[in-house]
């Protein structure tokens, strides 16, 4: 009930302002605006998740404790959806793991074991998302690259530099890759025979020795046609064993070039209106870059000297004239120049611009060059300011100044962006400013510890105490405790419950080091916070169809529980109407009577039941039920996209996670390991092209060689071809790629297991059932392609059928009855308990050392009536720096994070 409360009051500090020359012949009331917006908020409430993990990083044979806070408007916890889908995505945008968690008062616990069968060292990118957030952007998706890095059985640890220059015609790169073995030693004196490989298509190959520092210099080069951020360095390296080691290398920041972006304050530069220029200068790779430079018209006259204040960011003002364009000269912090234009001066326009800096006040000038007052003079115009949809300001009145100037009391608004919008009299934006309004609403967390020092292995025992306005406040916590002197954290890097709810879910765009605006705040970082207000983008929530009354098209509900539905069919395709059918769950001797509607569709709802449970649905219970045909509906997916937190990505993890794989190593060298053992013997020869008489005369070894292993979440084998083997599909034929983009437009020959076939025999073909893929840029002396005016041959060899006795017990299992179906649908992820050790005293000589990194874990943390909590665990056999993070939010929507340290000695 509070949080009804609580909206209601929000709504009610809502104040309506006619400025002076206020008329009544705008054609829309501010307050109809004002209605329709906030109705419209309201009724399609959007939601954000929130993920708060043990720690930052992990090691293969980790596991990631995660809770999930899901919240609505200004961040209440949301009633809505009742499931939280978790995705872990691979740097290719593959899908590795998805899970379902069930959310309860607004928070869901959940974890991700690492296994070394499904993970391997990377970087993986993790997003949350409810069923409901699929109606709208997934850019605002919770999203966060997740580094993983291995230490068991690793026989190479690498780090690689690169350095590269460009001319006109080509690209040339200079890597340098340090080697080491298992324990940190150099290798050196050892073989490397390396290539690089863009577009599956090797551009350079080469070997070398390492020096006894163990360091490689390589150094290829490439067109400037070609993208080498899409390729790779592969290295083989000799460490002194039977089977050479193979290591690769992303070249996505092999050749860095930099660009820059700017931003007018209020959307536009028009002329003859002085204007605040923000800009942000970024490399490739999508990371800020510092410069310094000048602004200049046509004419070579300087009009602005600039620099760059944080990771990029800085800002500019000057007046641009009519008719002016305008240039930036600048110098990165990498030494390179370049020249940028300016955006295009618009001849007439009106534009709002923001004074941030007051406690107090939020100031705004709007101001309208002489052009466009006189074109618009007497129009109306709306200014209206909102935080999460919510209107907190408006105000109304005609154009019959140049410039108007105001302020609105900070107070109106709770802690997160403010967007101001100058609205035309028929309710198009003109121009908006978006600004961060930091208020004392957040939580106010105390967090203490019974001791001021600690021993190993001794019980901690903390307290929280929570008030929001001086009033304690009742919310739902997670807390982790980690060894810091084993998991080392970058504060400013973190994704934390304030930079995720308050700055990142509202705003579109990659933000680097988002959690520096919200630590050790001083008066830069709200300089530098509002920098990024003026270089990010904001448009989550618009005015033209609010005001149309167009609602957004709803596809998917918000889920209450998890359920099963779809359709029963005749054979004759018609619907079975008012059909009866039963649900089963075996395994929970779980049974539910339903019926189907009058097209024939089926729904069981309010369902609970974990992955991997069998569900049976029954149709046999109606006249003629073996005519019957039971569909179920699939579930929607969001496309797999990693962009959001791609810049994230860092390609040495060895020596980024240095400190945290030694420990790892140290925590699995107690366990029973088993190292990799080659046996020597004779082996099933897979099947080749060598089989098929047809293939005679093609080179013993393919071009390029794929396993059918490597197909996997392959959907569509034309696609797999095309978008990584080198293949390109034009109407309805394929072509070798390097040969089709050079103008050799003769198609590849085509043979699966020694038959000529076309390409429409391959969109048949299942791909689980390919041995390999063999690729052959030329027919060798076989004759293949001078016989068919081809070029190239790819063979397709399909996996051995081996012959067994069927019986007809086995017949009958091939054609299962169809008005029953047994399948297991995606349910909810297993819930595991993080084990919690109880000591009694000091580490004995029969006790395995507890090299544990993640000290504590507890995300069912509530508060009591008066705002306390308490919570205890023991430390382990670490020394040094013991880091305690708790953060939460209360049934009014506060939220709020807590850092404490303590020693262990």
């Amino acid at each position: 009930m509070m949080k009804y409360i609580r909206l209601f009051s929000i709504l009610s500090l809502l104040t309506v302002f006619w400025l002076p020359a206020f008329s009544q012949q705008d054609s829309i009331p501010v307050t109809t605006i004002v209605e329709k917006v906030n109705k419209q908020v309201t009724d399609i409430p959007l939601e954000k998740v929130y993920l708060h993990f043990d720690k930052p990083y992990y090691a293969v044979g980790d596991t990631i404790w995660f809770k999930a806070y899901l919240t609505s408007i200004q961040n209440i916890p949301s009633e809505l959806s009742k499931i939280v889908y978790v995705d872990i995505l691979s740097s290719k945008d593959s899908i590795v793991e998805s899970i379902k968690i069930p959310v309860m008062n607004g928070v869901a616990p959940g974890s991700i074991p690492i296994s070394d069968a499904s993970f391997k060292q990377g970087n993986y990118h993790i997003r949350a998302y409810t069923r409901w957030m699929l109606n709208f952007n997934s850019n605002y998706f919770f999203s966060k690259n997740l580094l993983v890095g291995n230490a068991i059985n690793k026989d190479i640890s690498t780090n690689i530099t690169f350095n590269s220059t460009a001319t006109d015609k080509n690209v040339k790169v200079n890597a340098q890759v340090l080697f080491k073995n298992e324990d940190n030693v150099p290798l050196s004196n050892r073989r490397v025979n390396w290539e690089v490989i863009v577009d599956y298509e090797r551009i350079s190959r080469g070997r070398g020795d390492t020096d006894a520092k163990g360091l490689l210099n390589i150094e290829f080069s490439s067109s400037k046609d070609v993208d080498l951020r899409s390729g790779q360095l592969v290295a083989t390296v000799e460490i002194g064993k039977a089977k050479p080691v193979n290591v690769s290398f992303p070249l996505k920041t092999a050749v860095l070039q930099n660009d820059i972006q700017f931003f007018p304050e209020g959307g536009d530069l028009i002329a003859d209106l002085p204007s605040e220029v923000a800009f942000k200068a970024l490399r490739s790779d999508g990371l800020g870059v510092e410069l310094k430079g000048t602004v200049v018209d046509a004419e070579g006259n300087s009009v602005a000297e600039i620099s760059s204040q944080h990771l990029g960011m800085g800002k500019f003002l000057f007046t641009p004239g009519s008719n002016k364009t305008y240039f930036a000269n600048v110098e990165f912090a990498d030494g390179t120049k370049g020249t940028f234009k300016l955006p295009t001066v618009k001849a007439e326009g009106i534009s709002v611009s923001v004074d941030n800096s007051d406690l107090t006040n939020l100031k705004f000038v709007i101001r309208a060059n002489r052009s466009y007052l006189e074109k618009n003079y007497n129009s109306g115009f709306y200014i209206i300011g909102r935080n999460g949809g919510i209107v907190y300001y408006a105000a109304q009145s005609v154009l019959r100044n140049q410039e108007y100037s105001g302020s609105i009391p900070k107070k109106n608004f709770p802690t997160g962006i403010a967007q101001l919008s100058i609205l035309s009299s028929s309710g198009n934006i003109l121009s908006e400013r978006i600004a961060f309004i930091k208020q004392a609403d957040s939580l106010t967390m105390n967090l203490t510890s019974d001791l001021p020092k600690y021993t190993q292995r001794q019980k901690v025992q903390m307290k929280l105490n929570t008030s929001s306005a001086g009033e304690p406040s009742l919310g739902s916590f997670s807390v982790a405790v980690i060894d810091e002197s084993k998991v080392p954290v970058n504060e400013d890097k973190e994704t934390t419950i304030l930079s995720s709810l308050l700055l990142s879910s509202d705003i579109e765009g990659y933000i680097e080091e988002p959690n520096y605006y919200f630590h050790d705040v001083n008066s830069k970082k709200l300089s530098d916070l509002d920098l990024l207000m003026l270089t990010q983008g904001y448009r989550r929530y618009t005015y033209n169809d609010v005001l149309t009354n167009k609602p957004p098209a709803i596809s998917y509900l918000p889920e209450k529980s998890l359920a099963v539905s779809g359709m029963i069919r005749r054979k004759d395709g018609m619907p079975l109407t008012n059909g009866r059918l039963l649900l089963q769950i075996p395994e929970r001797s779980f049974y539910k009577d339903g019926k189907t509607d009058d097209k024939g569709r089926f729904s069981f709802t309010d369902l609970a039941f974990q992955d991997s449970v069998e569900v049976v649905i029954n149709a046999r219970n109606n006249l003629n039920s073996e005519n019957l045909m039971i569909m179920t509906d699939g579930e929607p997916f969001p496309q797999p996209d990693i962009s959001a937190s791609a810049p994230d990505e860092i390609i040495n993890i060895d020596s980024a996670l240095e400190t945290y794989l030694q420990n790892s190593k140290l925590q699995n060298s107690s366990g029973f390991l088993l190292r990799e053992v080659t046996i020597e013997g004779r082996a099933a020869r897979a099947p080749s092209h060598a089989d098929y008489g047809a293939l005679t005369g093609l080179s013993m070894q393919a071009d390029y060689l794929y396993k059918g292993d490597q197909l996997k979440g392959c959907n569509e084998l034309i696609g797999c071809l095309t978008g990584s083997m080198g293949l390109t599909y034009v109407d309805r034929l394929l072509y070798l790629s390097r040969s089709y983009n050079t103008g050799n437009r003769l198609p590849i020959e085509i043979y699966a297991n020694g038959l000529q076939v076309d390409v429409n025999y391959l969109m048949g073909i299942q791909v689980e059932g390919i041995e390999s893929i063999e690729v052959f840029m030329n027919d060798g002396v076989s004759g293949i392609n001078s016989r068919n005016r081809t070029n190239g041959v790819l063979v397709i060899n399909m996996k051995e059928i081996k012959k067994t006795k069927v019986s007809a017990q086995d017949l009958a299992d091939l054609f299962p009855p169809t008005n029953i179906m047994t399948f297991m649908p995606n349910g909810y992820s297993a819930e595991r308990q993080f084990y919690v050790p109880k000591y009694s005293g000091p580490q004995t000589t029969l006790q395995s050392r507890d090299n544990r990194t993640t000290i504590y874990w507890n995300p069912y943390l509530l508060t009591d009536e008066k705002g306390d909590l308490t919570f205890e665990y023991f430390n382990s056999d670490g020394k040094g720096t013991f880091r305690v993070v708790v953060e939460g939010i209360d049934e009014d929507g506060h939220i709020g994070r807590s850092v404490y340290r303590y020693q262990v000695e």
